[in-house]
């Protein structure tokens, strides 16, 4: 069974009678008798010329990249491979990488920028309190494990729509690759198992997690055969078959007396194309994330707020006691806005062209002192503690040779989501919710209109960090780049943005320097990688300024391309086991 478009055009003589439509042709027929029109020259349409010396790739694990390789060899283009690339993804990435998750899409083709926004929403029977038990209390794990934590999933229709508006290949070409790899299966490495192990222990005895995962083993070649099945409907029947078809009706079963998704959620479910977020930037051109996101405003804040800065920062080594001290003070303002202002476009007004200004953004900086105390004067815009955003999400960044290009970030929030696979189905599904405000503000509280932005409401989606960028120059690509994080993705794009263009770095210097976090809420504090943590003196300075400092356990795996000239120029980052790869 096959799911057309709803806005597919009807079948010809739909409302004819029979013998309508016998009279018609036969008169047609007549006609045609007495006039033969000349057969018109077939246009021959030129292949496009190539742009670029070769294609690339900057992919979170390798059997993306092979499946980029394999599109590329068909004659695919970047959003032929995006697409490919997504649902092999959900196969040997099933921690982030997704079916039953959501993500953005910003796509650069034939000249112009895009943004496909398929993040998920909040099923139609959410409400406002619907973590919180009988005293106000926020109900322990409730949006985070478990079937209460499951959104109305996006990517399946995502992939489809960007498929059905660019894609050159077949449908079922674009996942030939992911199946293969559900069937015949794929190495599952270190990371992955300790991920799964983890994981394992918050989920035991609260979800069907294990009756799918427990091989996750290293060295396992692990093999998903419910998996396969679904995704071949999905090749066989379109993208809406997950939410119309057999699918849809095992998550319906699966959710049936302990979530909410329904089997109507599925169905009104469709991803929106918006207007990419873009500025300029030092010469560039930035096309960003917007609304539902908060990283593309953050991003832009960030690189503008630190042009504004630049006699301050004139002379100051990167990443220097008083340089970072700099940046927090930026990424103070940068987070009160977040949490003020920004929320689903679909239910607020979000004032980007105010956030994004130069003359609101120069004010911002006016206000940045380079012997400010640290948390001596307040930010407006605090809410109390900045949502404590996943950072388990998963990027990849894709440049052909006729210089079109995807930057695709999407998750299922945490680690393998909510914990719950959809029996049947062989995927998991995500605990999105957990990205909404679970426990609001009382009303009347100073604040709660803006806390109001990202509470549960029904078929809302809720607020996220994720930034897939492309950057321009002459309206050529110049930078594609994301990365996983939570609220860290914005701050990691904007320093490995500027080591590139400020203290232009190899992208592989790039990507390896230190990084480190701040935002608005913990006060004074700066988060610091196991990759690259901060010790010794710095430490002892940045102590001193008035900081406290604290460790993560997340590095961040930043992908990313940058093209000089013709030459495209990927790099995978050190902190992953990622693969950047030209292909010719």
């Amino acid at each position: 069974m096959s799911f057309p478009s709803h806005d597919a055009p009807r079948a010809p003589f739909a409302s004819l009678s029979f013998a309508r439509i016998v009279t018609v042709t036969a008169a047609f027929a007549a006609f045609a008798g007495s006039f033969v029109a000349p057969a018109p020259a077939l246009a021959k349409t030129p292949p496009p010329k190539a742009v670029l010396d070769a294609s690339a790739v900057a992919m979170p694990d390798r059997y993306s990249a092979d499946t980029a390789q394999q599109i590329f060899a068909a004659g695919g283009h970047a959003v032929d491979a995006a697409v490919a690339i997504a649902f092999t993804l959900a196969v040997t990435c099933p921690d982030a990488g997704n079916l039953g998750g959501g993500g953005f899409m910003t796509v650069f083709m034939d000249g112009k920028p895009y943004f496909l926004d398929y993040r998920e929403r909040a099923p139609q029977q959410a409400t406002r309190d619907m973590y919180l038990d009988d005293k106000g209390n926020l109900v322990p794990g409730m949006s985070l494990v478990g079937h209460r934590a499951v959104g109305v999933p996006g990517t399946v229709e995502g992939m489809w729509e960007a498929q059905q508006r660019f894609g050159k290949l077949k449908w079922k070409q674009v996942l030939a690759p992911a199946i293969r790899y559900a069937t015949d299966g794929f190495q599952v490495d270190q990371g992955l198992q300790q991920r799964h192990d983890a994981a394992a222990k918050s989920f035991a005895g609260k979800t069907n997690f294990e009756a799918y995962f427990s091989n996750l083993k290293a060295g396992v070649m692990y093999r998903q055969p419910e998996l396969a099945q679904t995704l071949s409907r999905i090749a066989g029947d379109g993208g809406r078959e997950f939410y119309e078809g057999r699918t849809a009706d095992l998550i319906a079963q699966q959710m049936y007396g302990h979530g909410l998704v329904t089997k109507q959620d599925l169905i009104q479910y469709k991803a929106v194309w918006r207007q990419p977020l873009t500025a300029n930037w030092n010469g560039y051109q930035v096309v960003t994330a917007p609304p539902p996101s908060s990283g593309g405003v953050g991003l832009i804040q960030m690189l503008k707020m630190k042009a504004d800065l630049k006699p301050a920062f004139d002379g100051l080594e990167l990443n220097s006691e008083p340089y970072i001290h700099l940046i927090a003070q930026i990424e103070d303002r940068v987070f009160a806005d977040r949490q003020q202002y920004i929320g689903d476009p679909d239910s607020y007004k979000v004032p980007l062209d105010k956030l994004t200004s130069d003359a609101y953004l120069a004010q911002r900086a006016d206000e940045v002192k380079p012997d400010e105390v640290p948390g001596a004067t307040p930010v407006k815009g605090g809410l109390g503690d900045v949502m404590p955003e996943k950072a388990q999400t998963t990027h990849y960044s894709v440049v052909d040779k006729w210089g079109n290009a995807v930057s695709n970030t999407y998750t299922l929030n945490g680690d393998f989501g909510s914990g719950v696979v959809v029996d049947g189905g062989g995927f998991l599904l995500n605990d999105a919710m957990d990205d909404f405000v679970t426990k609001p503000a009382a009303a009347g509280t100073p604040g709660a209109t803006a806390d109001d932005l990202n509470t549960v409401a029904p078929g809302r989606r809720p607020l996220s960090s994720m930034t897939p960028t492309i950057l321009l120059k002459d309206n050529k690509v110049s930078l594609v780049i994301g990365t996983p994080g939570g609220s860290r993705i914005l701050t990691s794009i904007f320093q490995v943005m500027t080591n590139l263009y400020d203290f232009n770095m190899a992208p592989t210097d790039a990507l390896a320097a230190m990084r480190f976090h701040h935002q608005l809420l913990p006060p004074k504090t700066i988060y610091f990688e196991p990759y690259h943590p901060i010790t010794g003196e710095l430490a002892d300075q940045l102590k001193a300024r008035g900081y406290t400092l604290e460790g993560q356990s997340f590095n961040g795996d930043v992908q990313m391309i940058r093209v000089e000239g013709t030459t495209p120029e990927p790099a995978a980052d050190p902190r992953g086991v990622g693969v950047g790869r030209v292909m010719h």
